[in-house]
């Protein structure tokens, strides 16, 4: 007999919503496009009862220590739901029978402290929430561990995403582990091989078109209304909801005294308005005191956030023609443009654009502290340091990085930059002679045992000071 789940205190909140962002239209159901059926835009999920009468009432008496221990607790427990960093803390997610829970152990994942980085970037305390940990590699598992659940839930055989690689490497794996058939629409040429190998071997149905991510995502919501496949990319409201525990995680790892910024890479924008529905949530229900300034930060060739607040004051989204080597963000018509823009509202964020050239110096600065990183991830500290140059970021406040993929999900770019080439023929190319001091080219020897120890004395005489 498998291990109970360590009960919940209380009345779960089996009660929820669809919620229209715009018009605010509220039903008990939705169309397989996820969009709102009056005015067409997306939809995120809400629980009244919580903004009738707050949590107290709403749990029957239970108070926010009660949960905090409540979700200590199970963190001994070894039952499946509890093993999970997601539905650990159910009791802020959708209510759903433990028996349609598809996990693989999701979340969970570290907070490294990063004191060389802080040094660089001019700030006290720095730290890493590293969702690169996750069993597919990315932050992707924990929206997705709750949409597939759902998916499950409803008795779907297939469940489908777009993808620029991370998606589809979660959504696969996840529709594997609970028996269901995953469809993936990637961009030709324009996805890393390392992710979309993980969806070939979890066994995606993986179809390359010519066309970049936001014609894939275009084609897909044009399927679903036609076929019964479930979409899973994150207008899928579960996902956002699923996506809410790295905050809450974060603040329990952080003793429920929230950082003064967090700082988010910036694509589809899915992740980032669901880490500002956490952070409100977990405050109006009493769960921390205050809100950190959350922060989103693009490339400046997927900037289409950065140019709508900048020159439309964020009323109407300005696309781009998204050209990034970040995969994970090279989204140039991102989905979750309004839901973001409302989080820096409401969070007092800022938000800003870095160049290739600063991504990948900051991605090198963090695999320096031993913890590594996709590219896109590498964003969040090339951003800090222009917030800190801006004076945003002031001196004595904490900072936390979101780390969203790992550093194998795109090895290329990491030997390419070592080489050297990783410009080779851009504009880019004059500037990496100042990144020189960053790179660890592979060095070719005899095999013999002197080569090795005049290598070894060269690099102990240019070894970095500190």
């Amino acid at each position: 007999m498998p291990p109970s789940a360590i009960p919940e205190p209380g009345v779960r909140p089996s009660e929820f919503r669809f919620h229209c962002i715009d018009c605010g239209h509220l039903s008990d159901s939705t169309s397989p496009d996820y969009r709102c059926p009056r005015c067409g835009d997306l939809l995120e999920i809400s629980f009244p009862e919580w903004n009738k009468s707050g949590l107290s009432s709403r749990a029957s008496g239970v108070s926010a220590n009660d949960l905090k221990s409540t979700w200590k607790q199970r963190r001994l427990s070894s039952a499946p739901a509890d093993l999970s960093g997601v539905w650990r803390f159910r009791e802020l997610l959708p209510a759903l029978n433990d028996g349609y829970v598809v996990t693989l152990r999701e979340g969970n994942t570290p907070l490294y402290e990063m004191p060389q980085c802080a040094r660089i970037a001019g700030v006290p305390h720095l730290a890493a929430k590293h969702q690169g940990m996750n069993p597919t590699g990315s932050f992707k598992d924990a929206g997705m561990t709750v949409a597939a659940s759902f998916a499950h839930h409803a008795g779907y055989r297939w469940i489908a995403c777009a993808s620029t690689g991370n998606t589809s490497a979660s959504m696969a794996a996840y529709a594997a582990r609970g028996g269901m058939r995953s469809l993936v629409l990637v961009p030709e040429g324009k996805i890393s091989w390392s992710k979309l190998s993980q969806a070939l071997d979890y066994g995606a149905l993986t179809c390359q078109l010519r066309t970049d991510f936001d014609g894939c995502l275009r084609l897909l919501q044009e399927l679903v209304l036609r076929a019964p496949v479930h979409q899973l990319n994150s207008i899928n409201p579960f996902r956002i909801e699923g996506q809410k525990t790295l905050a809450i995680e974060l603040m329990e790892q952080m003793e429920w005294q929230p950082p003064d910024h967090i700082i988010v890479p910036g694509g589809n924008l899915g992740n980032s308005s669901a880490i500002g529905k956490a952070l409100l949530e977990m405050r109006n229900l009493g769960l921390i005191s205050r809100l950190p300034k959350l922060s989103i930060i693009q490339a400046e060739g997927a900037n289409a956030l950065v140019r709508t607040l900048r020159e439309a004051g964020g009323k109407r989204l300005i696309s781009v023609s998204a050209e990034t080597r970040a995969t994970a963000i090279r989204i140039g018509n991102p989905a979750s443009w309004k839901k973001a823009t409302r989080v820096l509202e409401a969070t007092g964020g800022a938000c800003e654009q870095v160049s290739e050239v600063e991504m990948a110096q900051a991605k090198a600065e963090i695999g320096a502290e031993g913890i590594g990183c996709e590219p896109a991830s590498a964003v969040t500290l090339a951003g800090l340091k222009k917030l800190v140059k801006q004076g945003f970021v002031k001196a004595g406040e904490t900072v936390v990085l979101i780390l969203t993929g790992n550093l194998l999900k795109d090895p290329d770019f990491t030997m390419e930059f070592h080489r050297g080439d990783l410009f080779a023929g851009s504009p880019h190319e004059s500037e990496m002679t100042a990144l020189s001091m960053l790179r660890r080219p592979p060095i070719v020897l005899d095999a013999t045992l002197d080569e090795v120890l005049r290598t070894l004395e060269q690099a102990d005489k240019t070894a970095p000071s500190g």
